[in-house]
């Protein structure tokens, strides 16, 4: 095809992420603890000399149909295409945008992450965007500033509040672990995390509710931690102690603002904690600390929904040593962490309340700590 270098062709990967806890702290520069995903998004990419973006994700291959063609000079946040076109476009343009030469590129994507789950589809697709043209134009960029543009991307040209977690987890994760990562000073350490070695399994529940980051209720929720830190004092939720949230919560003015207050600070804690249980081995005792979780993204932050709640509930019922939502909230996937072998009984149990209620049938599969954003080709 005119205009490809078919030379400096290849195909990248990046993950998808399981945020294990650490639930809306990213934003508030708090801790999170995710690991990668084997479900992934691939990208075919090659060099274009004529300007032009050219960006295809085929419907067989999990995305839309058609192909999205735009000019590399005249990519600017607001005039962009929008859903998955705008990821990839919002890269190519944070990218020019730090001064990095990017030029042309032919594009072509799939998908194995559900969209719309909470397993951070669009960071995938964003990382393996960046990596692919970290290499095809040499910029030498490292995992960790590939994650900072592509945040760049989804907040600036995109118009999602995200905050870096499901870009550090997509580009820097390792199999076998999970990324403790402190979202402040970007410092992030790889904590062992096997659960099949310790006789267990964590399991991933797709309720099949749709969410997107983009909507009011998220931005929302960060809009109010941030009113909150400046009624407090602080440059962020995270420097409130966990020691000194009875006398924060004092300080506020209405119940809301004390619900977002007590779930950042208390959400960061249980991070420590679960790093701590890691390191120690002590696996099943991470159960309660992700069930705790789910109770405060409930009832304190408000991002959960019915048929959330009701795979939750029913999980723990079925066995699972703990359970939470995970991902922005209002909908996507929830973990259990259960004994190896008792997948398909937890699983049947929550498509049997599911099916009850009169839901959407779920899906859900057994997570493994896999290799972060890389190059196949």
């Amino acid at each position: 095809m005119t205009g490809v270098d078919a030379v400096r062709a290849g195909e990248w990967a990046a993950p998808g992420r399981v945020n294990l806890i650490g639930e809306h702290t990213d934003y508030n520069d708090g801790f999170v603890l995710p690991f990668a995903l084997p479900q992934q998004v691939t990208v075919a990419a090659a060099r274009r000399d004529d300007g032009l973006l050219r960006l295809c994700f085929p419907a067989a291959a999990g995305g839309g149909e058609g192909a999205v063609e735009l000019r590399v000079d005249a990519l600017e946040p607001g005039r962009g295409p929008r859903g998955w076109a705008g990821y990839a476009a919002g890269v190519v343009w944070a990218l020019r945008d730090a001064g990095h030469p990017v030029g042309g590129a032919e594009v072509t994507f799939a998908s194995t992450v559900p969209p719309g789950a909470g397993l951070s589809s669009s960071a995938a697709l964003e990382v393996a965007c960046a990596l692919a043209l970290n290499d095809l134009y040499g910029l030498g960029l490292t995992g960790g500033a590939l994650a900072v543009l592509c945040r760049r991307a989804e907040n600036a040209y995109v118009g999602a509040p995200t905050g870096i977690m499901d870009q550090a987890a997509s580009a820097c994760c390792t199999p076998g672990h999970a990324l403790f990562l402190d979202t402040r000073d970007l410092t992030r350490r790889h904590v062992p995390f096997d659960p099949a070695a310790h006789g267990l399994a964590l399991l991933v529940v797709d309720t099949r509710v749709q969410h997107a980051h983009a909507d009011g209720e998220y931005g929302r929720r960060r809009a109010g931690c941030e009113a909150a830190a400046r009624t407090l004092g602080v440059r962020a939720l995270r420097d409130v102690p966990h020691g000194e949230l009875a006398a924060a919560l004092r300080r506020l003015p209405d119940a809301a603002a004390r619900g977002l207050v007590r779930h950042v600070v208390t959400e960061n804690a249980r991070v420590l904690h679960a790093v701590d249980l890691l390191m120690a081995g002590d696996l099943p005792a991470l159960g309660p600390v992700l069930t705790a979780g789910h109770a405060s993204l409930r009832d304190d932050f408000r991002v959960s929904c019915p048929e959330v709640d009701l795979a939750v509930a029913t999980a723990l019922a079925a066995g699972a040593l703990g359970a939470r939502m995970t991902g922005g909230g209002f909908g996507g996937s929830v973990l259990a962490l259960v004994a190896r072998g008792a997948e398909e009984q937890v699983g049947e149990a929550v498509a049997a309340a599911f099916a009850a209620a009169s839901y959407a049938p779920p899906r859900w599969f057994r997570a493994a700590a896999s290799p972060g954003a890389r190059r196949l080709s």
